[in-house]
Parts: structure tokens; sequence; C-alpha cells
């Protein structure tokens, strides 16, 4: 409904588990830190708990991607179970085949002997048998039990089934109930995931409207996000309901800001109660008002598609055409250039209007770049990080490998056009791309927390069967596999194959602020400081002004508060990764990572 009308592509706080919203804090870092210990250190129980809404899910997803290889997962997500109903889901997620009991009715037993040589047979295969079960406080104190007698079948040096129970905080005190004693010494690992601070929560919501297309300043007035947080207790499912309602109270009433009077309507209006405001009768009015301009919107939606199917013929004989529309020229071909962008007009925020004036001037000594053979022209970019995975073929480890490509620097020139810069055909690519302002980033040891994390674009180094090395663009993920490039290429890679592919190794661009050389730490000075104390500021809501030219060490404060709601390492030294990530929250003109 309110979509359109605060600058947003879709709803940014719906509710449905979108990967593209993934908001890792650090405290679902830690928790996912925990899980990946516990199913390698081999046995036993380990224990996810969590307020509804605070994020369990999230840290799941994250940790299936990062199941060590060779790890067989049954998932459980309905665990109000009978013991025998267990058993039996248990075997059908391994994929067991349960031989008939010899009174026709299956037994504990039969099920048990199944898998128990289930778990033997993976064990002599090197593979480890992982069973998660969600919403575990709904488990009856004698499926638990049984699930503590499963983690008995052993081998002399192994256990051969690892659970993992994932549940509400009442989980924790069943758990540490009379009778379950053996259990509960049995869980080698537990970590409950607290709800979101306030600078997580602040950064939550930048990071929502930001992947919902918001280019400009949030809606959320100065000072708004903290009563947000105070209505939510920082729970992501409730900081998605009450904002989701607060934004249509805001467009119910022509606002193009959020204020804490939407805020406190909206929190009545979803998690009932009272809360600060107008008198009941005031408040009984504006509701009605909120609920009738719903209806509205509903019906508005509905002539909007009767507009939209009517021929245009018939709108303007009915006098409805609402205006002239424009058409779009054809792109013109672009002329060869050497490491400038081809959009000066839409720098991103942090290089602000100093990096856009230097970024026009090319550096001297710089030759024209004579155009990429094979690749895309920087006005077809929107394409190539669109694809229709549809339309794609799957990579053909065999077939596909040879058309990689095996020269770093054919990868990063292809890259650079994302960023409509086109570099030249020779050259070290990351020394020419710095003349566009952009620096390049490598990182050894990434994950694909990490690759959502950053929602960009970048060269991945896969590792083939011989150790040959290949160089391929990711474009777009999603839990269930990627799409690479190289050159004019594409192929949908399933996550497997990319985990047995990859190895951690990436390279990147990243718009650099100006006077950047560094990472920066108290005492630096110059214009990059500047530029970053106006983003910190932007973050805030706050007027950007006039900042300090120096890294002081309330600026550090700030920039390790950011780097904590981040999920970043908060040691205040803003280095290329804060900088990608602010960039991110301020909804800057970057390339993004497509949805497979």
């Amino acid at each position: 409904m309110y979509v359109p009308f605060f600058g947003l592509k879709q709803s940014p706080f719906s509710i449905a588990p979108d990967p593209r919203y993934l908001y890792m804090s650090e405290r679902h870092r830690e928790a996912l830190a925990h899980l990946l210990y516990g199913v390698r250190s081999g046995g036993g129980f380990v224990l996810l708990t969590g307020e509804i809404g605070a994020g369990k899910t999230t840290v799941c997803r994250c940790f299936l991607e990062q199941v060590p290889e060779g790890c067989q997962v049954a998932y459980i997500v309905n665990p109000k179970l009978s013991v025998i109903e267990l058993l039996q889901t248990v075997a059908e997620e391994f994929g067991i085949a349960v031989p008939p009991a010899a009174a026709g009715v299956p037994t504990v037993k039969t099920f048990v002997d199944a898998l128990n040589g289930h778990l033997l047979a993976a064990h002599a295969q090197g593979r480890h048998c992982l069973l998660i079960i969600d919403e575990a406080q709904n488990l009856s104190a004698e499926v638990l039990e049984q699930l503590r007698l499963l983690t008995n079948l052993e081998t002399n040096e192994h256990k051969l089934l690892q659970i993992i129970l994932i549940g509400q905080p009442e989980l924790r005190h069943q758990l540490a109930g009379p009778g379950l004693e053996q259990l509960a010494q049995r869980v080698i690992a537990r970590y409950h995931l607290q709800a979101l601070s306030e600078p997580e929560t602040r950064a939550y919501v930048a990071h929502r409207l930001a992947v919902a297309g918001r280019t400009g300043a949030s809606p959320f007035a100065p000072g708004v996000l903290r009563r947000v947080h105070a209505l939510t207790a920082g729970v992501p499912r409730r900081i998605n309901l009450l904002c989701d309602r607060a934004l249509l109270g805001a467009y119910a009433e022509a606002r193009a800001m959020v204020d804490r009077r939407i805020v406190a309507r909206a929190a009545r209006e979803v998690f009932g109660g009272p809360a600060d405001g107008p008198d009941l009768a005031s408040r009984r009015r504006g509701g009605a008002g909120w609920a009738l301009v719903a209806g509205l919107v509903v019906v508005a939606a509905a002539v909007g598609l009767w507009l939209a199917r009517a021929p245009l013929g018939e709108l303007a004989a009915r006098g409805m055409g609402g205006g002239v529309a424009m058409p779009t020229p054809a792109p013109k071909p672009a002329a060869p250039q050497a490491a400038v962008p081809a959009a000066q007009a839409q720098a991103p925020a942090l290089a602000m209007a100093q990096a856009a004036a230097s970024a026009g001037q090319p550096a001297p000594g710089t030759a024209s770049a004579p155009a990429a053979s094979g690749l895309p022209a920087a006005a077809n970019v929107a394409a190539v990080l669109r694809p229709d995975p549809a339309a794609l073929p799957l990579f053909d480890d065999a077939g596909d490998w040879a058309k990689l490509a095996d020269a770093e620097p054919d990868a990063l020139r292809a890259l650079a056009l994302a960023w409509r810069v086109v570099l030249p055909a020779t050259g070290a690519p990351c020394a020419l791309a710095e003349r566009a302002q952009l620096g390049c980033w490598r990182h050894s040891a990434a994950t694909l927390p990490l690759l959502v994390q950053l929602d960009r674009p970048v060269v991945l180094v896969l590792i083939g069967a011989g150790g040959q090395r290949r160089f391929a663009r990711l474009l777009a993920w999603s839990p269930a596999g990627a799409v690479l490039a190289s050159g004019d290429q594409r192929w949908r890679m399933p996550t497997a194959m990319l985990a047995a592919r990859w190895r951690g190794e990436l390279i990147t661009f990243w718009r650099a602020p100006v006077g950047y050389a560094q990472a920066l730490q108290p005492g630096a000075r110059g214009p990059a400081v500047v530029a970053l104390g106006q983003a910190l500021a932007r973050l805030d809501g706050k007027p950007p002004g006039q900042p300090a030219p120096v890294y002081d060490p309330a600026m550090r404060q700030q920039v390790a508060a950011f780097q904590l709601a981040a999920g970043l390492h908060p040691d205040g030294l803003a280095g290329p990764t804060t900088f990608m990530l602010l960039n991110r929250a301020l909804a800057a003109d970057e390339p993004r990572l497509g949805q497979e």
C-alpha cells in the first residue's frame, strides 16, 4: 500500500523469511558460532533458545548453509509428536527404509534398530548425521528422554548422532526440571539469543529500508527508533510488525515522516494496550480513519488493476490518461574511457560532492581503454545483475569448468562494469580502478553469510579437482544456490557444488571516500574523516553539518556502535568492510546482489 509513497520497491518489513533481508547482529553471529562449534565437537546436544521472533530461524538458516561437508541433516519443524511418530519422522528425514514389523505394527525397537544401522553405515563412509528440531519447547518429557537414548548410539570412539534443539526460553527451564538431568548433562553447547540493542535496532531498520529500495533519508524521524526499540524490546519480528503499521499510518495521513504519535498509535493497534497519545475518543476516531484509508487503498488497488488492463484508447476517451508518458531514449554506446565512472551524477553517499567532482577528472597519464571484448556494455549492467535464473543452465562441473576465466584481471574488468567503470584491457585492474575512486578488497576466508551481508557482486576464486584456480563473478544468491558469470556466460550453481569449489577467497570493489589511504583510526585527519562523520550523522538522522576533521574518541565510539549493529568486530577502526556496510545502510547507489 505505502511502498511507492515512501520511494520503496517492496515492503521492507514483511515477516516472511526473505534471504535478501538477512541481518546478522553480533548476537546472531555468536549463536551461529555456538552451533558450528557444537556440530564439529561431535555427539551430544546443542541448545539454542530465544524469545519469539528473536531470529532463531535466521541463525539456523545460516547454519544450514555452513554445515561441514559430508554432514547429513534431518530437520523437524513440528515436534508435537509421540515417541513413535518422532522416530518415524526421523527415519523419513534421513531416508531410512524401515522393515515391516513382525506383528505388522512398528515398535520403538523397529525404528531404533533401523536408525542405528543407518548411522553405522554413514559413519563407515565418513559421513556425520545431524538432527535439528525446531520449536523444541513443544517436546514432551517422554520424547526428550527418547532423544537422549538416541545419543547412546555410538561406536567405541564416536557418537553417531548429533542433536540440535531450537526453542523458546521455556525449553531451558524444561531441561532444568526433574527427570531430565541426564539429558541436560549431555548439552555440550548452549546459547540464548538476546534481542537487539537500541543501536542494533536502528541499524536493522536502516538495513531493511535500504534493501527495499529506499535511497533517501529514513522515513522515521530522529528519536522515533528509540521509541520503536522500547516498544518492541528489540525483537526483530515485533520491530517488523510495528514499523510496517507505522509506515501505513504515516501514509494514511499523507505524512512523509513517522513521528512518535504515529508510532504510539501503531503500537496500540499491533500490540494492544494503552500508550501515550490522545484521549480515547480521538484515538477511536483516528483508528477509524486509518481503517477507512486502508479500505480505500484496497479499492484504489482494484482501480489501478483495472486501469492497467484497460486499453489506452479507452482511457483517453474517458479522460483518464493522467499525463503524458515520455518515451525512454535508447542508450547510446558508451565512449571508451579509462577507469572513469559512466554517471558522475550518481556518486555514493560516502563519496559526497567532493568525490564526484574529483572523480570526474581522469588521472594524468591515463590512456583510453578499448572496448573490452566479449563483455556487456555498461548500459546493460542492470540485465547482467538481474538475470532470470529460470532461463540459466545448471553449471556442469566437467563441461563448463573450462569456460571460467583463468585470469584474475579479466574477471575484475568485467566486475568493474557493474560499477559503471570501464577499465583498460591492459594494466593492473585494482590500480586502474583507484583512479575512479574504487578500491579492491580481498578476503581469503569469507563465508556465505558474509557474502549475504556485503550484498554486492564479487569475484569468487574457485578451485578445481586438480587444484587449478578459476574466477567467476557472483551475481545473485539464495540458499538454494548462486548465479555465477564468466565473460558473457551465466549459470546456476547449487550450494553443494559451490561449497565444493569455493574455499572462501573473494575479490570485490568498494567505493572509498576521497582521501582514504588506509583504515581510519583515532588521530586521523582529512576529507575521508569528514565524509565518515557526515555519513554517521545521516545514519542517526541528524543534520550533516560540518564534523570535526579529526578522528576523535567520540567518532570511534560511533563507528564501534555501528560495527556492533552491523555484525562486525567493534574495534572502532573504519576500514573497507565498515565503509561497505555503511554505504549499504545509507542506500548508496552501488550494485547489489540479485536473488536467485
